[in-house]
């Protein structure tokens, strides 16, 4: 308010403890305003508004700009006295730490009748020089103030400027010295951590959406892994800050590398029990019918064993088993094989018993069999006899007839003969009966012809 006089420097007493409570380095011989001049690039501009400013711009009758009443306001006393070390103290911390300062002047923006009407007054009824005071402190700001930065031109944001304030508050209170140094070594942790989390966070959720577990091999799970991982690192090189020596890409690696053996034991698990539960479908049925007996009587074990094949080629089938498939099958048949063996044992016995009944019968069979066959021979025997005798009476009946069949023949030929020879002759006596006749017929003709002649002759 109004002037820069020593009231309002003391009022600046917390620059005075900036040596005390900052320092840019974590050095263990760090000592007061001697390291303070290091702070110079690392703190903001200076500007000093003075509002209902009332004096005149003069020293020694010469006129002067805000600027230098600002620096003939800083002006060092001489002398060594305690007096004079409060004096200058604050005055030489603002130089110190605030190499480029500015001063801005305002006079009293209106009439002080119309000051209660402040707020509400327009643009038009305030002191022009204020305005252009105003327009002019404005342009400064606007275009020569500086991002704040941290070592290595590091700008400060809005959630780094938070972390930089609670860095020092909480270094403050522990009663430590804040460090610039460690504040961006806090800022970095603070980010790097978070870029960290959010790597881990990506990954987590690609591999959830893209891993069905089981994986039928690892390669698979390899692939999904690096995939992922390569867009988490992506991602947290996007995000990080001022990661020195990579430790927190390192520790994100690391964090990488358990996730994936997490996965690989996930997905063993899940294989397991994926397999185990696929056995217990498939080889449940035939574990109630081996209970049952069904396969406890010869050759059960070999059925057993044709079923168990095309259980287990059923079992090969099944698609999403997982790496564990083999090994989770081999360890289910080998504790079962005491139950195969078992039924082996039990097939052996019966089949020898089987045997031994079936040769005993075999035996009685054979000796029907024979007993059967002697019968059969003996009765084949006897129609043989029989038939012999039929033939025999059938040949001599056969011979009999044959013989009656002659005399019949020799009867009929001679019958056939005696009417030929019948037949013969009658047709010979026919024929000459007709030989008789046509000479008669001849003879008659002749004389018939004589007649006529003669008839002739006598006309004549």
């Amino acid at each position: 308010m109004n002037k820069i006089d020593q009231r309002a420097i003391d009022l600046l007493h917390y620059v005075t403890e900036l040596s005390n409570r900052l320092r840019k380095v974590s050095s263990p011989d760090f000592e007061g305003v001697e390291d303070a001049t290091n702070l110079e690039s690392f703190c903001p501009d200076f500007v000093w508004a003075l509002r209902d400013f009332y004096l005149t711009l003069e020293v020694d009758e010469q006129v002067i700009t805000a600027d230098e009443y600002l620096e003939n306001s800083l002006r060092l006393k001489q002398g060594t006295n305690q007096s004079v070390q409060n004096f200058n103290l604050p005055r030489l911390c603002i130089k110190e730490f605030f190499p480029i300062r500015k001063c801005f002047i305002f006079d009293s923006p209106t009439h002080r009748k119309k000051l209660a009407k402040l707020e509400s007054l327009p643009n038009e009824d305030l002191d022009p020089e204020f305005v252009e005071q105003v327009a002019t402190f404005c342009s400064y700001i606007f275009n020569h103030s500086k991002t704040k930065a941290l070592p290595g031109g590091i700008k400060v944001n809005g959630p780094r400027l938070k972390s930089l304030v609670l860095t020092y508050i909480n270094a403050i209170s522990r009663g430590d010295l804040p460090c610039m140094e460690n504040s961006v070594l806090a800022l970095a942790q603070i980010k790097n951590s978070a870029a960290v989390k959010k790597a881990i966070a990506h990954y987590d959720q690609q591999m959830g959406q893209k891993v069905q577990l089981p994986t039928e091999t690892l390669q698979e799970l390899l692939d999904l892994h690096r995939e992922s991982e390569r867009e988490a690192i992506e991602l947290f090189m996007k995000n990080s800050f001022k990661d020195m020596d990579q430790k927190f890409q390192k520790e994100l690696e690391t964090l990488l590398e358990a996730r994936k053996d997490d996965l690989y034991e996930q997905n063993m698990e899940a294989s397991s029990y994926r397999c185990s539960a696929l056995l217990q479908a498939i080889f449940g049925p035939l574990e109630n019918d081996v209970m049952q007996g069904i396969y406890s009587k010869p050759g059960g074990h070999h059925l057993l064993i044709q079923k168990t094949e095309l259980l287990k080629a059923r079992y090969y089938w099944e698609p999403r088993k997982g790496m564990q498939a083999e090994k989770a099958l081999q360890e289910y048949l080998h504790s079962r094989q005491s139950t195969s063996d078992a039924i082996l044992q039990i097939d052996l016995a019966l089949t020898k018993r089987q045997k031994e009944i079936e040769e005993a019968h075999m035996k009685a069979m054979a000796a029907k069999i024979e007993a059967q066959r002697l019968e059969v021979i003996q009765r084949y025997n006897l129609q043989m006899m029989e038939q012999r005798e039929w033939l025999h009476q059938e040949q001599v009946r056969q011979m009999q007839m044959f013989r009656k069949y002659q005399v019949q023949q020799q009867q009929r030929a001679l019958e056939r003969r005696f009417q030929e020879e019948a037949e013969n002759l009658n047709k010979k006596i026919e024929a000459e009966h007709r030989s008789l006749q046509n000479e008669i017929q001849d003879l008659q003709r002749n004389a018939a012809s004589q007649d006529d002649q003669d008839d002739k002759c006598i006309l004549l």
